[in-house]
């Protein structure tokens, strides 16, 4: 059989995960004089950024001895880190069992169920807290003590989450723009990827401002609230949060993501996930603040295929919102 050590050939598909695009986009915030550029985390294989922490995990875990290749990989998982990881345990030949809750989407559940995972399924809220995430995150304890050999990676307080960011996802930003940025945007869910950015800014000395785009009714800026989109915000404090990351958390609603996210395809043709959509719409909401020819960087989590049946269907709308919300207009001017 011939062999190719051409670069232009990968050796697997987990290497392509990392070095994704940062395009600039033109129209949404056309005649601002403001420079605006989207790192593109739906080019990873998997989809999303969360591909990122889920090999790097997995590999930490293997050169530590944590994880061998007979153990059960036990994890909790809006959605978007049970693909990576199912992902990374179909490549390796690792056992995963995924716990989720009802508010994952469908097309979700069909692409873990096409990697073959053993899916968990949480269908009640904790009485304690009211949260799925706190149901979910009982259950893997329950599994990690009746399973033998089963090891759970812990996304929300495992370093090599952010650490996967910071080496990756911020510093491809500022290797791109040179290190001259002057607003970072990072929606947050478990906050590995903010703290992965505040991380790398501290070993660059730099010091943009830093907003966190969190969902309204998220306890991670100290609100409690329902919410309708999986995978943005949190219904406990994620362990990896601090105050000393983000300068300024940005509260969005379901509704802004929609119109966030509606905008962002109808303008840039970028068909992106709910949590992209919320960082639009806060910066549609933010973009006065800023000076004609701020450079503002931001992170664009995962696909928006994932969200036909929400975020772009309208009668889905409909009956959340009583319609489709409005799509924000371009700026014409800086006011």
């Amino acid at each position: 059989m011939k062999t190719t050590t051409s670069t232009l050939v990968k050796p697997g598909v987990l290497s392509t995960i990392g070095r994704t695009p940062l395009i600039r986009l033109d129209n949404l915030f056309a005649g601002s004089g403001l420079e605006v550029f989207a790192k593109l985390e739906a080019f990873n294989p998997g989809g999303s950024m969360k591909d990122r922490p889920a090999l790097r995990m997995v590999q930490e875990a293997l050169a530590a001895g944590t994880l061998e290749p007979d153990s059960v990989i036990v994890e909790s998982s809006s959605g978007n880190l049970a693909i990576g990881l199912a992902q990374v345990a179909c490549a390796l030949g690792l056992r995963l069992i995924v716990v989720v809750d009802p508010k994952i989407t469908q097309a979700n559940l069909k692409i873990l169920r096409a990697y073959g995972v053993q899916i968990d399924t949480v269908n009640t809220p904790d009485p304690e807290t009211g949260e799925y995430l706190s149901a979910r995150r009982k259950r893997v304890s329950h599994l990690l003590a009746s399973i033998p050999g089963a090891i759970n990676l812990n996304q929300y307080a495992n370093p090599d989450n952010p650490a996967a960011h910071r080496i990756g996802t911020a510093s491809e930003i500022l290797d791109a723009l040179e290190n001259s940025v002057d607003v970072l945007l990072v929606s947050v869910s478990t906050c590995g990827s903010l703290k992965g950015v505040r991380q790398a800014l501290r070993e660059r000395s730099l010091s943009p401002q830093l907003l966190a785009v969190d969902a309204a009714g998220s306890v991670i800026f100290g609100q409690r609230g329902p919410r309708l989109l999986a995978g943005h915000g949190a219904g406990i404090m994620p362990e990896h949060m601090s105050d000393d990351l983000a300068d300024e958390g940005v509260l969005v609603t379901d509704a802004d993501c929609v119109a966030g996210c509606r905008a962002l395809v109808r303008r840039e043709a970028i068909l992106a996930g709910a949590s992209s959509g919320g960082i639009v719409a806060a910066m549609a909401r933010l973009r006065h603040r800023w000076a004609p020819g701020t450079r503002v960087a931001a992170i664009f989590p995962d696909r928006g295929e994932r969200y036909l049946d929400t975020v772009f269907d309208d009668a889905w709308c409909m009956r959340h919102f009583g319609g489709v919300p409005p799509l924000f207009e371009p700026t014409e001017q800086n006011s």
